[in-house]
């Protein structure tokens, strides 16, 4: 599917894998809504892709901000993509504590809330738009990526929560992509591993050189751009669809 002259949503687009997304659908001729939840990072990134870009504060839990995001995509062109981004990382809880008592109930609820439900959100207002679209002579109304972790497969310990959305985003993948193949509409997902992002970028130099050693090859941190190259891949190749495929250089995470 061509993306030039369409609009796409990249949720989280604010930053990070989003961002750097959204910078690869304008260079390849689209228009982008960013949506995050965080105005002022949201101001700064559409000054920064220029004319091609808006933002819109949302939520992706949230009905009536995901709308109101997608509603301004189809303002701006038909909207034929959506890039799902937007997610956070895990409560680092022990099922059992030192004192055996059980791990929080609520914060659990809370991660997969936002990664898990907050995906299928996203995944099902998109697909309500994109299916109103005429067909491309490819074949496609649209396409929605969606994004997952390589937690999904080698979840370490305290990931619990994490690990539990994302693998629910990995395992609604294929299922999606088939109940959409109806409305000629394709799902796929990225697993990233390891990558160079805001959250990393707090680190200290010595564990982001120590989490870039342990990456097989190539020995580095992933790049927002290695997301967003697959992402725009995933978009324009009409045969691919259903698939879950990891970004990590061939790591497999050890337990901790």
């Amino acid at each position: 599917m061509h993306i030039d002259g369409s609009s796409a949503l990249v949720t989280g687009g604010a930053s990070g894998l989003g961002l750097a997304t959204a910078r690869r659908i304008i260079a390849r001729g689209g228009h982008v809504i960013v949506a995050d939840i965080s105005e002022e990072v949201g101001a700064k990134a559409v000054a920064a892709l220029g004319d091609a870009a808006r933002f819109v504060h949302a939520d992706v839990t949230d009905e009536s901000s995901m709308a109101t995001a997608l509603d301004a995509a189809q303002r701006l062109r038909p909207l034929r993509t959506v890039v799902h981004c937007a997610g956070r990382g895990g409560d680092r809880t022990r099922i059992l504590a030192k004192d055996r008592s059980p791990g929080d109930l609520a914060t659990f609820a809370e991660v997969v809330q936002t990664n898990l439900i907050g995906a299928y959100n996203v995944l099902r207002l998109a697909a309500s738009r994109i299916a109103g679209n005429d067909t491309l002579n490819e074949g496609d109304r649209g396409t929605i990526v969606l994004t997952a972790s390589v937690a999904a497969f080698d979840g370490q310990i305290g990931q619990t929560s994490y690990t539990a959305s994302k693998a629910g985003v990995h395992g609604m993948t294929l299922v999606a992509a088939r109940d959409l193949a109806s409305w000629q509409i394709r799902v796929n997902t990225i697993a990233p591993g390891i990558m160079d992002t805001p959250m990393l970028g707090r680190l200290r130099t010595d564990i982001r050189d120590g989490l870039a050693s342990s990456v097989p090859h190539p020995k580095r941190l992933g790049a927002p751009d290695d997301f967003a190259r697959l992402a725009v891949e995933m978009i324009e190749n009409p045969y691919l669809n259903g698939q879950t495929v990891r970004l990590d250089g061939a790591i497999r995470m050890a337990p901790r």
